[in-house]
């Protein structure tokens, strides 16, 4: 029988990779996005087609509770057990922190952060009773080196890592791994707030000259999940950088 995966942030980037990497090595899928459920559904086809998948698609706001719970309810009425949980999904703001509103900082700390209590508390209780599950945390290097003028962004990421930590202790006796990959600096849509100019000089402080790719960050996904006694940790995907 086929394991099934939950990644969240799934219809682009990071996320996207992370899903055809895990329906290429036979897990079903639950794809969650914000606002592009047709891309989603596009990408479900495709992986089924490929890979013999079934996927289940969910558009909505993972800062909220209540939305995330009802996805949990509509696949416990499928009878299914997601037994790994990718917590991809993330925004960012770059900007001083004095012209960031207390909306923008909430929502920040909601979606890359609280979203992840929120999954970890709908999904592990069927873990827990089944002796059996990983969590996957997608980070960000600047969650432990922070950088200016993503102060909000750098304080969720940092939220994340001791999360991580702190949860696969926790789980550890319920034969439960909790690891992160903590990214560099990745090609995606993320990245368009800055110029080419700046990002060029931003790849050239990168030791291995470049920005890192979504699919290099799902071999690492695919990677980790094959070591049977790592957990709780935050592994670096950065280039070099840090």
């Amino acid at each position: 029988m086929k394991k099934t995966a939950l990644i969240t942030g799934a219809s682009r980037g990071i996320g996207k990779a992370i899903s055809e990497a895990l329906a290429k090595e036979g897990y079903n899928l639950i794809l969650i996005c914000h606002k592009n459920l047709s891309l989603l559904e596009e990408s479900a086809n495709t992986y089924a087609s490929s890979y013999g998948t079934t996927s289940y698609c969910y558009e909505g706001d993972i800062s909220d509770y209540s939305f995330l719970s009802s996805v949990c309810d509509d696949i416990k009425k499928k009878n299914i057990f997601v037994s790994l949980l990718v917590n991809n999904a993330g925004i960012s703001y770059v900007g001083l922190l004095n012209d960031m509103s207390i909306e923008e900082w909430q929502k920040i700390i909601n979606t890359n952060l609280s979203s992840m209590f929120y999954t970890a508390k709908l999904f592990t209780p069927d873990m827990i009773r089944k002796k059996e599950g990983y969590i996957l945390n997608i980070t960000s290097m600047w969650g432990q080196r922070g950088a200016s003028c993503e102060v909000a962004y750098s304080a969720s990421k940092g939220g994340v890592d001791a999360f991580t930590k702190a949860l696969a202790k926790e789980l550890a006796p319920s034969n439960i791994y909790v690891n992160a990959i903590s990214c560099g600096v990745v090609d995606t849509d993320m990245m368009n707030v800055f110029s080419e100019v700046d990002k060029k000089e931003l790849a050239e402080e990168i030791p291995i000259g470049r920005f890192c790719q979504p699919a290099e960050v799902a071999t690492a996904v695919v990677n980790l999940l094959s070591n049977t006694y790592m957990t709780g940790q935050i592994i670096g995907l950065d280039g070099g950088y840090f």
